[in-house]
């Protein structure tokens, strides 16, 4: 097995036991019985258990990037379809990991600033991506509005995804469903009148 085929198998088998048993219950021994490796070995990979920690994190932060942009990619022209979508993606990801969101948001004060930044990195990230659908949508809007409503839409994700932890009921589907008919008429007013003053540049878009 090559280094970093190692190295993702770790990550798989910390990311599983630190969402089950939290980080403060888990130890590095733990982890490396598992993957089959000396806790010395497992030390010169990741350096800390709070380092391993912040690599399990950064991944899923790469691998929700990865599925809400394929998601919103697949939807291109259609704003409405391309948001709904993105959004879906979005709260789909939480509900396969929602174990580690969990373990993001309770040890983020018990484990130090790394992992704060690492919660923040998730925000701007998704701040970012969200920002630049709506640019692609309204592409002559101010820019600092822009920010705002991408600013705004992601908050709203982070607090119905906190919402629907105790409604079992409540799916992806249906999550998506409420935060579009909150955000989606306001957006789409956006983009009619864009579309009345720059017919010709969103068109081109």
């Amino acid at each position: 097995m090559s280094r970093a085929e190692r190295e993702q198998q770790i990550l798989g088998v910390a990311e599983e036991v630190f969402a089950t048993r939290g980080y403060q219950a888990t130890s590095m021994d733990d982890i490396a019985r598992r993957v089959g490796l000396s806790k010395p070995m497992l030390y010169e990979y990741f350096g800390s258990k709070e380092g391993l920690l912040l690599a399990c994190l950064e991944r899923v932060r790469r691998e929700l990037l990865e599925a809400t942009t394929s998601a919103a990619a697949a939807n291109a022209g259609d704003p409405e379809r391309q948001l709904h979508d993105g959004l879906l993606a979005f709260f789909r990801f939480g509900e396969e990991h929602k174990q580690s969101w969990a373990l993001l948001r309770t040890e983020s004060a018990v484990v130090g600033a790394g992992l704060d930044t690492e919660l923040e990195g998730f925000r701007t990230q998704q701040a970012e991506f969200t920002e630049e659908m709506l640019r692609v949508a309204l592409p002559n809007t101010d820019p600092a509005r822009l920010e705002a409503f991408a600013e705004a839409i992601i908050g709203a994700c982070e607090r119905m995804a906190l919402w629907r932890e105790n409604r079992p009921e409540i799916t992806p589907e249906r999550v998506t469903e409420h935060l579009m008919a909150l955000i989606w008429p306001s957006l789409s007013a956006e983009v009619a009148a864009a579309h009345r003053a720059y017919p010709a540049s969103h068109d081109q878009g």
